[in-house]
C-alpha cells in the first residue's frame, strides 16, 4: 500500500473524490463505526497538524510512540484493532454525515505546509512537515 501525500495535488483530489463517493448509509469496510463517525475521527489527525487537537496519550505511549512512528507512514496495511487514543473514538456518539463531511472536506482542502503549526507530534514526536502530509 503506497502512503498518499497530501501535499500532491493530485492525490489531494484523489481523496476528495472519494470522500465525494460517501453516503450517509455507506457500509464500514471495518471498523465499528458508521460513516459519519469515521468522518469525524478522520478530522483529528488533521487538526493535531493544525494545533487544534492536543491527544494526552499514556505516559507509556508517549514514551514508546516515537519508536513506532515511521510505521504512520511505511507500506504495511495497518492492523485492524490497534489501540485508539481515547479523544479519536467517536463510536457511541452522534454525529451529522453531511456535516462532518463538510468539515472533513474544508480540512483536506485547506491542508499545505503552512497551515501545519508543529513539528511535534504529542505522541510520536518531531515529525517533518513531509510526514505530516502523509
Amino acid at each position: 500500500m503506497e502512503i498518499k501525500n497530501l501535499f500532491d495535488p493530485s492525490v489531494k483530489q484523489e481523496i476528495i473524490n472519494r470522500i465525494n463517493t460517501l453516503h450517509p448509509d455507506s457500509q464500514p469496510q471495518w471498523g465499528k463505526m458508521n460513516v459519519a463517525q469515521m468522518l469525524a475521527h478522520l478530522q483529528l489527525p488533521i487538526a493535531i497538524a493544525y494545533g487544534t487537537h492536543q491527544p494526552k496519550g499514556s505516559f507509556l505511549l508517549r514514551l514508546i510512540g516515537p519508536l513506532f512512528k515511521s510505521k504512520l507512514w511505511d507500506d504495511k496495511p495497518w492492523k485492524q484493532g490497534l489501540p485508539t487514543d481515547p479523544t479519536f473514538i467517536t463510536v457511541g456518539t452522534r454525529k451529522e454525515f453531511e456535516q462532518e463531511k463538510a468539515t472533513l472536506l474544508d480540512l483536506i482542502n485547506r491542508f499545505s505546509e503552512a497551515t501545519i503549526v508543529g513539528e511535534k507530534h504529542p505522541i510520536f514526536g518531531k515529525m517533518t512537515k513531509e510526514n505530516w502530509s502523509k
